[in-house]
């Protein structure tokens, strides 16, 4: 199959969890004889536009970028979606809710089947703004639309999609990455004052649904003698928060920032870590937990969904999400009991190897993408019926039934019941139906815009003179 990828920034992988996914899965499928091409953003690659090369067998392609927060990602994925539409690929698939705000484009432009992964729901992440959140929970409803294929990485994305958009989805989770040699004399850690064992690990983006704010002040009020805090990673889009971050850290020298960290030093200092920690308020399935899982080192996490699904049944801590006084109760708690949480490390090891590897990720996705290319009715995940046939047993009057309402219905915006009242009041009002459902309360009208712009009018556009098309 010729595959097509938009959403990661590039490759090799620098920073962030699309884009260490992106490294794993498709290099193993060029092993398997297939070719995929990813489109990359030249101010993550650094490289002149239309420039490719090739990571381990996949062709990265620098596409034009702007060097602007929330920008830089929306222009990288329409140049994405508008190459791959007009190149012969079988399958073009998005990543992250964002870049999926153009997945409409492929689904009426090309033969190719669109597939979607969620690796988490990027409107909430408290980075963004308004606007920015606006347009990725569009995405939302742009992938749930026009999906062919949607993946999701942990079982609450699933649970979500199908509240919020009666859409089902396929679940295959993140694996951990397998980290390569480190040092075992441990030189790169003692040049940062650490001693092995004795110090917490946060591993991860420095932006404010992580919460490392929180582990700090946790780890300043716990006051433990002989242990040190280390957080790793970079800022992304969040250069004031990283600013907060430096001003908490510099109130105790034995809270360390290292920065962005690759290869044999990452590797060197998740393996000596005591103890590692993730205080998020909102994730898909965190790679870094996986892999800290992997290499035996006992975790503590905030209680959200899936932080339970990877660390509950004894294999991990939990303690309540946003609350210092619990995180330092379960800090305290396991540097008093390291027996118990050394247990609990074993127990988590042996789940990660049997439950999340990248062998298993490649094999299901690429029996999604088989199914896509060889069903003649690919219009929505294969595990079901897509929404457009499941609303041909509803109640509601379909001669009467508008184009906009069909796309509202399918996204779960609205219900049938919404429909149904709303069309007797256009019934005795005469007002529009799209009047109607915003005075409700029930849709925004940029919403509407935006249904109507992006997928009702290049629908019809692309009838070529098929039957008018009542908008109202």
């Amino acid at each position: 199959m010729k595959i097509a990828v938009i959403g990661a920034k590039g490759l090799p992988a620098k920073q962030g969890g699309i884009e260490h996914y992106c490294q794993e899965l498709y290099p193993r499928m060029v092993e398997q004889g297939h070719s995929v091409d990813l489109f990359a953003r030249c101010s993550y690659t650094d490289s002149p536009w239309l420039h490719n090369y090739e990571v381990r067998g996949v062709r990265v392609v620098s596409l034009p970028s702007l060097k602007f927060r929330g920008v830089d990602a929306m222009v990288n994925s329409a140049l994405g979606a508008t190459v791959s539409s007009a190149t012969n690929y079988d399958i073009i698939h998005f990543h992250a809710m964002g870049p999926s705000l153009m997945s409409w484009l492929p689904s009426i432009t090309s033969t190719a089947k669109v597939v979607v992964t969620c690796q988490g729901l990027d409107g909430r992440r408290a980075k963004w703004g308004k606007f920015s959140s606006y347009m990725l929970n569009l995405g939302e409803v742009a992938a749930a639309r026009f999906a062919d294929g949607l993946i999701v990485v942990s079982k609450e994305l699933g649970s979500y999609f199908m509240k919020t958009y009666g859409r089902e989805t396929l679940y295959i989770p993140n694996a951990p990455a397998g980290f390569g040699e480190s040092d075992p004399d441990f030189a790169y850690g003692t040049s940062l004052g650490l001693t092995q064992k004795r110090y917490i690990l946060f591993l991860g983006r420095l932006v404010p649904e992580k919460c490392p704010e929180l582990l700090i002040e946790a780890f300043q009020a716990l006051k433990s003698s002989g242990w040190k805090l280390v957080l790793v990673g970079g800022a992304s889009d969040s250069r004031q928060f990283v600013s907060k971050i430096v001003n908490l850290a510099s109130r105790s020298t034995d809270v360390v920032l290292t920065g962005e960290l690759h290869g044999a030093n990452l590797a060197e200092i998740v393996r000596g870590a005591g103890l590692f920690v993730l205080p998020s308020e909102l994730e898909g399935l965190p790679l870094a937990m996986l892999e800290a899982m992997q290499e035996g080192i006992p975790v503590i996490a905030s209680n959200i969904l899936p932080h339970q699904q990877l660390i509950g049944e004894g294999r991990g801590m939990l303690f309540q999400t946003g609350d210092i006084d619990s995180c330092v109760r379960c800090l305290d708690w396991a540097l008093h009991h390291p027996q118990e949480m050394s247990a609990m490390a074993r127990n988590a090891q042996i789940h990660v190897k049997a439950n999340y590897n990248w062998d298993h990720i490649t094999r299901e996705t690429l029996r999604l993408y088989t199914t896509l290319c060889t069903s003649s009715d690919t219009s929505g995940t294969q595990v079901q019926p897509s929404n457009r046939h499941a609303l041909a047993s509803g109640s509601i009057n379909y001669a009467n039934i508008t184009p906009l309402c069909s796309c509202l219905l399918e996204a779960g915006l609205v219900t049938e019941e919404h429909i149904n009242n709303a069309l007797a009041e256009e019934k005795v009002t005469g007002m529009p139906l799209r009047t109607i459902l915003v005075q409700q309360g029930l849709i925004k009208e940029q919403t509407i815009k935006y249904f109507l712009e992006k997928v009702i009018l290049p629908e019809r556009n692309l009838a070529k003179g098929s039957r008018f098309l009542n908008l109202r």
